[in-house]
């Protein structure tokens, strides 16, 4: 594979800045609702493809709805969420397509995000001060306020979320 993709057993992925993984406890329990099991409840309890919630002094940004598998687009600065593809270069080329045409997005799915650094990408399952370096993609973002819209879109062969992140200043 030419992307470095992170998986999910089940359940939502987890965007955090990275000065705050330790803070990120993942599941910590598996009693009762799936909402009361500690921080990956709260990654659950997002409603939608995209959520905030608070870890240590800052947001993550919750990649949720689907246990897609998902990758980083840099230069488009999208999270490409792999739904049903037939290879990753045609998700990748379909994904590409699919921004450069998307005009209408959900307003539904949208939100402000505030970045301060490096951001990691992981499965919200796992603690942060536990993850291994196969199990997560580091994106470096410029330090500001992002808006985040999310919306899914398909082709004849690839099926996929697309999450971008603006710049808002």
């Amino acid at each position: 594979m030419l992307h470095t993709w992170v998986e999910t057993a089940g359940g939502p992925l987890i965007v955090v800045p990275k000065s705050e993984l330790d803070h990120w406890a993942g599941v910590d329990h598996n009693d009762g609702p799936v909402e009361t099991w500690g921080d990956y409840g709260r990654a659950c309890a997002a409603e939608g493809y995209i959520g905030l919630v608070t870890v240590g002094a800052q947001q993550a940004l919750v990649l949720g709805d689907e246990p897609a598998m998902t990758t980083y687009l840099t230069t488009e600065r999208l999270f490409l969420r792999w739904a049903a593809a037939y290879s990753e270069a045609e998700l990748v080329a379909a994904g590409r397509r699919a921004l450069a045409g998307q005009r209408d997005w959900d307003d539904d799915e949208d939100l402000n995000w505030e970045v301060r650094e490096q951001v990691i990408l992981f499965d919200s399952a796992i603690p942060g001060a536990e993850l291994e370096s196969d199990e997560r993609l580091t994106i470096d973002l410029e330090p500001g306020l992002y808006r985040v819209r999310a919306t899914y879109k398909k082709d004849e062969d690839n099926w996929m979320i697309l999450v971008q992140l603006q710049p808002t200043t």
